[in-house]
């Protein structure tokens, strides 16, 4: 499934993405529900099915499987329903999949070119930071261009959501605890980054984080390795690899990761950006007011931005 975070009306709910039109999952459960004369349907859906993807994500694989029959119970079923279920993807607005993860853990230096080029070698573990919810944007927001830093650059990214609560995975078990993938930009603010040796300042200005458009779940993807990562601005390419090419591949890294901490349902795990990025360019090019950055990653989607300078004052 293609799972969204969607706005209408004022209010953010998730849904999935079916022949270009969104399903409101918690909706479409409580109709099936009621059809199949349930008294208590809408308490039901907001128990298995709520309209949080954090909340949902907890539900684990008995809501996901919920709501795949559902959304075909709708697909079905001639209607018309009583309740709004099936919207227009242009009559709402999509949000980053992900609003408010508990933990945003960054992978720096993970892909071969991009610690090459930086100058550096391989690292024997992973080099982690993080990143807070404050950062998070979706893919029709603009990137925020703040005028304390003229450094603002790119960093495409695959990244992956924990789906069951994960502590001490094994490596042979660990995409089980992964519910799903999506696409991102680990925007950065590369003076402030550098100020210090700890690279936390640069990293969690506001609106730096682009995400989206949609999760897609584990088991339409299977195999994370090998997707071609793309990444280019107005047009230009500024960054390809492969996630074949990860120091650190997704099952290492839930099985690092779950060994230092407790893992959760909706959190977010970064794995690095490829070469290309605008600081380690000869001359250097960083991002400016208009610019519009495109990241694509095979089998999961297009995350396509506008930078926008914020005036002061």
């Amino acid at each position: 499934m293609r799972l969204v975070h969607y706005r209408i009306h004022g209010e953010s709910r998730i849904g999935c993405i079916e022949d270009g039109k969104v399903i409101d999952l918690n909706t479409a459960y409580e109709l099936m529900l009621q059809a199949n004369g349930s008294i208590r349907a809408k308490q039901i859906a907001e128990a298995f099915i709520p309209a949080n993807m954090v909340e949902f994500l907890q539900g684990g694989d008995e809501s996901l499987s919920l709501a795949k029959k559902a959304v075909q119970f709708i697909l079905q079923s001639p209607g018309p329903f009583e309740r709004n279920v099936i919207y227009e993807y242009s009559d709402v607005k999509i949000e980053a999949p992900v609003l408010n993860p508990g933990k945003i853990v960054c992978v720096g230096h993970n892909y071969r070119e991009h610690i090459l080029e930086m100058g550096r070698e391989l690292p024997p573990y992973p080099v982690v930071f993080a990143k807070f919810s404050n950062t998070i944007i979706g893919p029709q927001d603009d990137i925020p261009f703040f005028p304390i830093s003229e450094q603002l650059d790119y960093e495409a990214e695959f990244a992956f959501v924990i789906g069951k609560r994960a502590r001490n995975v094994s490596r042979d078990n660990a995409l089980n605890y992964v519910a799903g993938y999506t696409v991102a930009n680990d925007v950065t603010y590369r003076d402030i980054q550098r100020r210090t040796l700890q690279w936390l300042q640069g990293k969690t200005v506001e609106g730096s984080l682009p995400l989206g458009p949609w999760l897609i779940t584990a088991d339409e993807l299977g195999d994370p390795s090998g997707l071609e990562v793309v990444l280019t601005v107005n047009g230009e390419e500024r960054q390809r690899s492969n996630t074949a090419n990860l120091v650190f591949t997704v099952p290492y890294l839930v099985e690092f990761l779950s060994n230092l901490m407790t893992l959760e349902p909706g959190d977010l795990i970064l794995t690095g950006t490829p070469g290309g990025v605008g600081v380690a360019r000869d001359p250097q090019v960083f991002l400016k007011d208009g610019d519009v950055v495109r990241v694509e990653i095979d089998r999961i989607g297009v995350l396509e931005n506008r930078v926008k300078k914020v005036q002061e004052g």
